[in-house]
């Protein structure tokens, strides 16, 4: 699903800066949950690790929900076999799971990764990571987030190379984090070369493509992922980057389609207004 608030903010900036700078969107947060946990990522200027990570996440939790949580880690630090570490690990990563708080996930499963080496594991961690800084916007967890992902991702490809999913997840999170995009760019068009309608490749490289205001292959993109799947993310990137070629009929039909999708009433609100400023153009 689509985080409203996000999606509203990089089309605010791209209207009026001239540039799209965005994160991959990864679900819909409830507002409230979603500053809190900015305000307190904020405070910490400092890595984290699984404990640390996830006081910062429990302070916005039901207390009863935090005391189990913290029960689980306080039986991980007392148990000294891998195998049942591993299983308290998993029951800690299912209860984060349940609250939809990625951040403290990623850090489990790369835990589990450390202790029992595997792709699927690492795969996890990586995939925990990158959902997890798609729902943070410009705090320092973020960056922090990224380097984890890159590593549980480069991780998971050295135990399988060839693996597509691992490389789109570690293309894209490169790209994201802005330091060299062009290698993430070339790792994500190495996927879409050996397999042309890569979904989440294909997104990658649609949201490059609006950052960097190439409009046109914005268009080819998200197209290819619309074909795909039913998605109120791809449809809105698909409207936004044909409004910026003035193609405002195909545009109007994109953000019609990702409205009634989304289902959302902020976002119903912003397409409306949308719609009706380019049906007077």
């Amino acid at each position: 699903m689509l985080n409203t608030k996000q999606i509203i903010l990089i089309v605010a900036v791209l209207a009026i800066m001239g540039a799209l700078i965005a994160q991959p969107i990864k679900g819909l947060i409830d507002k409230a949950q979603g500053e809190a946990e900015a305000t307190a990522t904020m405070e910490s200027t400092e890595a984290h690790d699984l404990l640390s990570i996830s006081e910062v996440f429990k302070s916005g939790i039901n207390a009863g929900l935090a005391e189990k949580i913290t029960s689980l880690e306080e039986e991980y630090q007392n148990t000294s076999s891998d195998e049942q570490k591993e299983a308290v690990l998993l029951e800690l990563a299912e209860s984060w799971d349940d609250l939809a708080k990625y951040a403290p996930q990623g850090y489990i499963f790369e835990e589990i990764a450390e202790i029992s080496p595997s792709f699927q594991n690492w795969y996890k961690a990586g995939k925990a990571y990158q959902q997890a800084y798609g729902n943070l916007q410009d705090t320092t967890l973020s960056g922090e987030l990224h380097t984890k992902a890159i590593h549980a991702f480069t991780k998971a490809l050295e135990e399988d190379e060839g693996n597509l999913e691992a490389k789109t997840g570690l293309g894209s999170a490169i790209v994201s984090n802005g330091e060299n995009p062009m290698e993430g760019v070339t790792m994500l068009l190495s996927v879409v070369e050996e397999e042309p309608r890569n979904l989440e490749a294909n997104k990658a490289l649609g949201l490059f493509s609006l950052q960097s205001r190439q409009f046109d292959k914005a268009v080819e993109r998200f197209l290819v992922a619309t074909e795909q799947e039913e998605s109120a993310e791809s449809y809105f990137y698909l409207a936004t980057a044909y409004e910026n070629i003035g193609m405002n009929s195909e545009a109007i039909a994109a953000f019609s389609k990702s409205k009634k999708i989304a289902s959302d009433p902020t976002l119903s609100q912003f397409i409306d207004r949308k719609i009706g400023e380019l049906s007077k153009k």
